[in-house]
């Protein structure tokens, strides 16, 4: 070969390395990652969502691209959100710990995997045909926020025993949630022997309205129901908390890390993980339909001892054994 002919042939293929990768880098299977909550105090979460990836193979970056879309609250932008993943043939969508938000994947596509985390009965829901054989697109974790919040007013109680009139605050934009709170919540009070009084909150303003009404008609505890949106406000639930002096129970351990007196709920931790762990499956060739729903078996409980010593709270020995994590 010429030498003319040699650095010519050198140089298209040089040339062609940059296009080379770009074509290595658009063919990784892309995963979109939706969550309703902020992106801040879900850390931890979605490390153990990237843990459980690459132990399945997948390491971001490398040969898997994780788009991370975090709505802070605003279930108004799934529609659009899910419409444009589905448009961009996303391999998987990863739905951690939000009903909401596996509903709208649901209804955005039948074609394209999904990995769901739901506090609702998924069979009931319409994303699985069965927990064992889910038939479909769709399968997942069911961490059962009906039974962990009917044992977390339990709880509640046992730590306020003098509370008799709780207030519960729902955000009725988490429709799913909101009504599973008002259709089982009272019950579950009144068989404790528990008033409830419903107020609603879906922005910022609402909740300082809420407090306001709860001070006003004096309400002895505060019970908050799941939800991404309050998660992301915890610092103003704290800061309301303290200086209205209520004792206030929450679902996830970021409040109560933030200053609310208590929180029990499942362990997001280990949900996300097995979130990442179907994903990284179905990565590798299974099929939705093929795997069972699982069901959470870990769940934690958290007590602020500085917030129970500020109201005056003594926390019974026998709750503290009980905790997970005790703030001191």
């Amino acid at each position: 070969m010429k030498r003319r002919e040699f650095i010519a042939l050198l140089g298209g293929v040089a040339a062609g390395w940059p296009l080379a990768a770009r074509a290595q880098q658009q063919a990784m299977p892309v995963i979109g990652f939706v969550n309703i909550r902020s992106p801040e105090p879900s850390g931890r979460n979605a490390t153990a969502f990237r843990k459980a990836l690459n132990e399945t193979g997948y390491v971001e970056g490398q040969n898997v691209m994780v788009e991370y879309h975090w709505l802070e609250g605003r279930y108004d932008r799934l529609p659009a959100l899910m419409a444009d993943l589905v448009r961009r043939r996303v391999a998987v969508i990863a739905t951690p710990g939000q009903t909401a938000v596996a509903q709208a994947a649901k209804a955005a596509t039948t074609t394209i995997p999904i990995v769901f985390g739901v506090g609702d009965d998924p069979v009931k829901l319409g994303l699985v045909a069965s927990l064992a054989e889910p038939g479909g697109n769709a399968t997942g974790i069911n961490f059962f926020t009906r039974e962990v919040a009917a044992k977390r007013l339990g709880l509640f109680h046992d730590l306020v025993p003098k509370a008799a009139r709780i207030a519960m605050l729902v955000n009725p934009a988490n429709h799913t949630i909101a009504e599973l709170m008002l259709r089982d919540m009272p019950e579950a009070a009144r068989a404790i022997g528990l008033q409830i009084q419903v107020l609603n909150a879906s922005t910022s303003r609402e909740i300082e309205a809420a407090f306001a009404t709860l001070v006003r008609d004096r309400a002895d505890a505060l019970f908050v129901a799941p939800d991404a949106f309050f998660v992301s406000r915890r610092v103003q639930f704290s800061t309301l908390a303290a200086r209205d002096r209520i004792p206030t129970s929450c679902s996830g351990r970021e409040m109560a890390e933030a200053g609310l007196l208590m929180s029990y709920g499942t362990d997001t931790r280990d949900m996300y993980r097995q979130v990442g762990t179907y994903t990284g499956q179905i990565l590798n060739g299974a099929k939705p339909a093929d795997l069972p729903v699982l069901q959470s078996t870990k769940f934690e409980l958290v007590i602020n001892l500085q917030t129970a010593r500020a109201l005056g709270i003594e926390v019974p020995n026998s709750i503290q054994l009980l905790a997970d994590e005790v703030i001191e």
